[in-house]
């Protein structure tokens, strides 16, 4: 890679971190601060509010990325991050539950994620291109870790409503970033390829992928309804001391899961790490609804989710971009980011409606059976061959 792409990688991984930081810090602790505002005890608004952003996401992402393409890249992700900025200060002032809805919708309406990646594809060339969305990836992946341990601690620090304002503080500094980090990119115009949307959604090896993204994140957002009340009612463990439970969980994962990619990536094993990673979540699903009694048994199978997860998320993004045919790669980015905002805004909503009127039992087993058929598509699934090392390129 030349310094130019990889300080566009490093860049653009930078401002994805900011952006999903933000996003992430809500997570751990949001179910349990609603429970203090008006309506707050009801978990299907609960499960709305975690998962709203999404939604908004789902509806925009190849909007934006089509904008992106008419108007140019950095333009499209300044205003996104704007109105970003936006919906976390409303959520900031949030005095009921359902203004915290507003705000969250308001934050996903900076859809920029198919435009950032649109952008990495512009600033980097077809052999480095998989190595740039690997950083973004990964960049996902440790923002997330950093944000379970993080957010019980400034939870206690400065309350909910300061991690609101944290966020847009965040979502400021990636403008920055993109305006004065970034590189430029091509002055080239492009216009919006309908018809490569049509070829993505009729794809079925990215098809595969882009239910994957969208079957994780769905689960990740359910799974959030729930474990922060369980750590605290069977786990007896308050709020500010969650962090002793995600920092072990998320250190022990990261050494399971990047020997395994590393031998995946080098042996070609990745078909079979992929699906072995789908495996563990389906006995994770299992896990938390028939075993997971006491702290210990909660702290085991989030380890083994924070196993399969980081392995999933640092992988698909490389996948997509590889198998995605080369003048298709922006719509393929767009789909996928669609998807998985899509399970985003779903995994709040049905985790909160099947916990409220089922029981958590119903989200673990709902979970385990979209697992069970990710299984099966990921079985079938063809992998991309490994490119070669072009000398110098």
């Amino acid at each position: 890679m030349s310094s130019e792409e990889k300080r566009a990688g490093i860049s653009l991984a930078a401002v994805f971190a900011l952006r999903m930081l933000g996003l992430f810090l809500i997570l751990p602790v949001f179910s349990v601060y609603a429970k203090d505002l008006p309506s707050g005890n009801d978990m299907a608004l609960v499960g709305i509010a975690l998962g709203a952003y999404g939604l908004t996401q789902a509806c925009l992402q190849i909007a934006y990325g089509a904008a992106s393409d008419r108007f140019g890249r950095k333009p499209v992700i300044v205003f996104g991050l704007l109105l970003f900025v936006a919906g976390s200060f409303v959520a900031a002032c949030a005095d009921d539950i359902y203004v915290v809805i507003a705000g969250r919708v308001l934050q996903g309406a900076g859809a920029i994620s198919a435009a950032v990646t649109a952008l990495a594809a512009d600033l980097t060339r077809e052999q480095h291109l998989t190595k740039v969305m690997a950083m973004i990836g990964s960049s996902i992946g440790l923002v997330f870790a950093i944000s379970m341990v993080g957010a019980p601690l400034l939870y206690v620090g400065i309350g909910m409503p300061g991690i609101f304002v944290l966020t847009g503080v965040l979502a400021m500094l990636a403008i920055f970033v993109v305006l004065r980090v970034v590189p430029a990119a091509p002055v080239v115009p492009r216009q919006p390829a309908w018809q490569s949307f049509v070829e993505v959604l009729s794809h079925r090896q990215l098809l595969r992928l882009n239910f994957g993204v969208f079957a994780l994140h769905l689960m990740l957002t359910a799974m959030w309804v729930l474990l922060p009340s369980e750590l605290i009612s069977a786990g007896a463990l308050p709020v500010a001391e969650h962090w002793k439970v995600y920092l072990p969980a998320l250190l022990l994962s990261f050494v399971i899961m990047l020997p395994a990619i590393v031998v995946g990536e080098r042996f070609g094993h990745m078909k079979l790490i992929f699906n072995a990673a789908i495996v563990l979540l389906l006995a994770v699903q299992a896990g938390f609804g028939l075993f997971a009694h006491g702290l210990y048994g909660l702290a085991f199978w989030l380890m083994l989710f924070f196993v399969a997860f980081n392995i999933l998320e640092a992988t698909q993004p490389s996948l997509i971009s590889r198998m995605a045919p080369p003048h298709a790669k922006g719509a393929a980015l767009g789909v996928y980011n669609t998807t998985q905002a899509l399970g985003l805004f779903l995994g709040g909503v049905i985790g909160g409606v099947l916990a409220k009127y089922a029981g958590a039992g119903a989200v673990w087993a709902g979970g385990a059976a979209l697992t069970l058929l990710w299984l099966v598509l990921g079985l079938t699934m063809v992998m991309p061959p490994l490119r070669r090392r072009q000398g110098a390129a």
